[in-house]
C-alpha cells in the first residue's frame, strides 16, 4: 500500500525539501534552476524566512518520505517585514551581499528585491494584512493537495484572528490563477504592480 500524503506542520528537518520545493516551482511555478543557479537563492527570499520567523504558519504535504508542497507565511504583513529586517537579512549579507549597484542578472534582481522588504507593505492591500506563497512539485499538482495546504492556512490564519490574506501571484502563470479562483480568492487593483497580480480572500 502507497502511503498516505498528509498535511502537516513544518520541522526543522524539512529545511532540504523546503528549498527543493521552492527552486523547483519559483519560474511560473516550474523548475529555476537554469535561471538561478545558486539553489540557495530564492529559498532565501521566498521561503526559509518565513518557517524561520513563523513557523507556526508553515505547513507542508508529506507524502510519507518526505515533503513535496508547502503553504507559508505571515499573520501580520507589515510586522513581519519588521521581523525579516532585523532578523533575516543580517544572517544573510555574508551569503548574498547587497548589490553596489543596479542589478545586471536574473540573480541580482532577486538579491535587489531581497534587500527591499517594504516592497511587500502595499497600501491597497491593507485591509489583507497576512500573506502566504504556496508551492507543491509537480507530481503532487492538481490532486487535490493544494486546496488541503491552503485551507490549513487559512484555518490557522482563522484561529488567530486574521481576518484576510492576500498573495502576490506572476500574472503569466494562468494555471495557478485558476487554483486560486476555485479557492474564492478575488484580485485586488494594485497601480504599477508590474508582473504580478495581487489577490485576496477572507479567511473564514
Amino acid at each position: 500500500m502507497a502511503p498516505m500524503t498528509t498535511v502537516r506542520p513544518y520541522r526543522p528537518d524539512d529545511r532540504a525539501a523546503l528549498y527543493d520545493i521552492c527552486v523547483r516551482t519559483a519560474h511560473e511555478g516550474g523548475d529555476s534552476r537554469h535561471i538561478y543557479p545558486d539553489l540557495d537563492l530564492m529559498p532565501s527570499i521566498f521561503a526559509a524566512p518565513y518557517a524561520e520567523l513563523e513557523p507556526d504558519l508553515t505547513f507542508v504535504l508529506d507524502d510519507g518520505e518526505r515533503a513535496v508542497g508547502y503553504v507559508l507565511g505571515t499573520a501580520d504583513t507589515a510586522a513581519f517585514v519588521g521581523n525579516y529586517r532585523r532578523e533575516w537579512l543580517p544572517r544573510m549579507r555574508e551569503r548574498f551581499p547587497a548589490l553596489d549597484g543596479p542589478p545586471t542578472t536574473p540573480s541580482e534582481s532577486m538579491i535587489d528585491l531581497m534587500y527591499r522588504p517594504e516592497r511587500m507593505i502595499v497600501p491597497e492591500l491593507a485591509d489583507y494584512p497576512a500573506h502566504l506563497h504556496i508551492d507543491l512539485l509537480p507530481d503532487h499538482q492538481r490532486r487535490g493537495h493544494g486546496r488541503e495546504l491552503m485551507l490549513t492556512f487559512l484555518d490557522a490564519l482563522h484561529r488567530k484572528g486574521v481576518p484576510a490574506v492576500h498573495l502576490g501571484m506572476v500574472t503569466a502563470n494562468t494555471a495557478a490563477r485558476a487554483f486560486y479562483d476555485r479557492l474564492g480568492f478575488h484580485e485586488i487593483e494594485v497601480p504599477d504592480a508590474g508582473p504580478l497580480t495581487y489577490l485576496g480572500r477572507k479567511t473564514a
